[in-house]
């Protein structure tokens, strides 16, 4: 991981996220995460962690603001913390991308398969690449680092 880059990251978060940014942060070192920081048209930096190959947790900063992706894909271990997330992240899950593949097989990456997700006593066939992806925001992230521990705690 550069550290500058990070820092330069870590600068552009609002100072109501910063805690939060440090928590998950230094939570997923602990873990043995590695750290790639990266940028492009869409997010002014993007702070990808991962075990090995398979990605954890990735903060994505936008001039819009932060937004952070859980790579949630043991969710089926977990669902009373799906349960009880706040309204408005089940909302984003909502307007999250339907999976392709699920609707109709073989339009969308060949190894790709969606998720079926049961929040609330309602289906979800989203995208996996989108569908646990929120704005950061007061409400968002107890539901965050709930949704990290457990995914944690499953692997």
């Amino acid at each position: 991981m550069d550290e500058y880059q990070f820092l330069e990251f870590f600068m552009g978060v609002s100072d109501e996220y910063k805690d939060f940014v440090t928590t998950i942060h230094e939570r997923l070192l602990q873990e043995g995460c590695s750290v790639k920081i990266s940028s492009n048209k869409t997010n002014l930096f993007s702070v990808k962690y991962a075990q090995g190959r398979k990605g954890v947790f990735l903060f994505m900063l936008r001039k819009k603001g932060l937004k952070a992706s859980v790579y949630a894909g043991n969710f089926a271990q977990y669902p009373d913390v799906l349960n009880s997330l706040p309204e408005g992240m089940i909302t984003q899950i909502k307007k999250s991308s339907n999976c392709i593949n699920v609707m109709k097989p073989g339009k969308c990456r060949d190894r790709c398969i969606g998720y079926d997700i049961n929040i609330r006593e309602e289906l979800y066939r989203k995208c996996k690449y989108d569908c646990f992806q929120f704005d950061v925001d007061e409400q968002s992230i107890p539901g965050l680092l709930g949704l990290l521990e457990s995914e944690l705690e499953a692997r």
